[in-house]
């Protein structure tokens, strides 16, 4: 049984860790409001930039002058699988829940004879992926010392995978993230980006509409597609950072209450084993006085 001495102590390192936990929790939800408005902002635009795509795409249609980006090399062989996830943990099933998502769909693929490649943007996903699959692992992106997501850092990365799409070192590219959509619900979600398939709800917005394009459809598509892809990993990025706070908020809560439970628990055997003692001292005493 740990003395009096060891559950002070206990109480007051719980009592230290309850502290950071809800300071935590503070942070996370001052930074959760201004995360899920960009990401919200993002939303329509990227929605809009497919619905656009898509449009151009179907005036093009199976022309040989459409972008390989767009219709692929004609293989499906080599398969690109860029996982983003956070930085850092103490989000809960966060990371885990992105990871566990891309892991299943890469032994799909493997089962099915293909050949798969990780592209890593973030520590928590790398960590988590290199146990299995640490050999196919070709590229990792380090976000650690950039404070506020940009499409910058988007486009540079876009960049990263086009240029490996160029020098024939995939086929098909799929990007995983979570999806934000409250404090407590964060879904994980595969979207393939290259090659670059229309978006489905084209044909809600205007798709049948007649467009003339200048100077053509093709030549628009080898700008617009580059942009798309930096365009959907910038989206990514946003809804990772926004499910992130959300998770750490939720996390934090649930360890501070945690916490909490713990102190009252300590306190309660702590003032059992005082009260116990101190009735030994008092019938030692009464003891030590009838002897007399």
């Amino acid at each position: 049984m740990p003395s009096l001495k060891d559950l002070k102590n206990r109480i007051a390192s719980v009592k230290a860790t309850q502290k950071i936990t809800k300071a935590m929790k503070m942070v996370a939800a001052a930074k959760l409001r201004r995360a899920q408005e960009a990401a919200e902002a993002a939303r329509p635009y990227s929605q809009r930039m497919g619905i656009v795509l898509a449009n151009i795409a179907q005036a093009v249609g199976s022309d040989d002058s459409a972008p390989r980006l767009m219709t692929g090399n004609g293989k499906d062989d080599v398969h690109l699988l860029v996982v983003c996830t956070a930085e850092r943990g103490l989000c809960g099933g966060f990371n885990s829940s992105i990871a566990r998502f891309a892991r299943d769909h890469a032994r799909k693929l493997l089962a099915q004879g293909k050949t798969v490649k990780f592209f890593c943007v973030g520590k928590k996903g790398y960590d988590s992926l290199r146990r299995e699959f640490a050999d196919m692992i070709v590229e990792r992106t380090d976000l650690r010392e950039v404070k506020r997501i940009g499409f910058a850092d988007a486009d540079a990365i876009g960049r990263k995978v086009i240029g490996m799409f160029d020098r024939g070192e995939f086929d098909v590219c799929t990007l995983f993230y979570s999806e934000f959509k409250s404090v407590i619900s964060q879904i994980p979600t595969a979207q393939q980006i290259i090659p670059a398939a229309p978006a489905e709800t084209a044909a809600q917005d205007g798709a049948a509409a007649l467009y003339e394009y200048e100077p053509d459809a093709a030549g628009i598509l080898t700008d617009l597609i580059p942009r798309n892809i930096s365009v959907q990993i910038f989206r990514a990025l946003l809804e990772n950072v926004a499910g992130e706070m959300g998770a750490k908020m939720s996390a934090m809560d649930n360890a501070t209450r945690n916490a909490g439970e713990m102190i009252n628990k300590l306190t309660l055997s702590y003032n059992r084993q005082r009260q116990a003692q101190i009735t030994k001292e008092l019938i030692e005493i009464i003891s030590g006085a009838e002897a007399l």
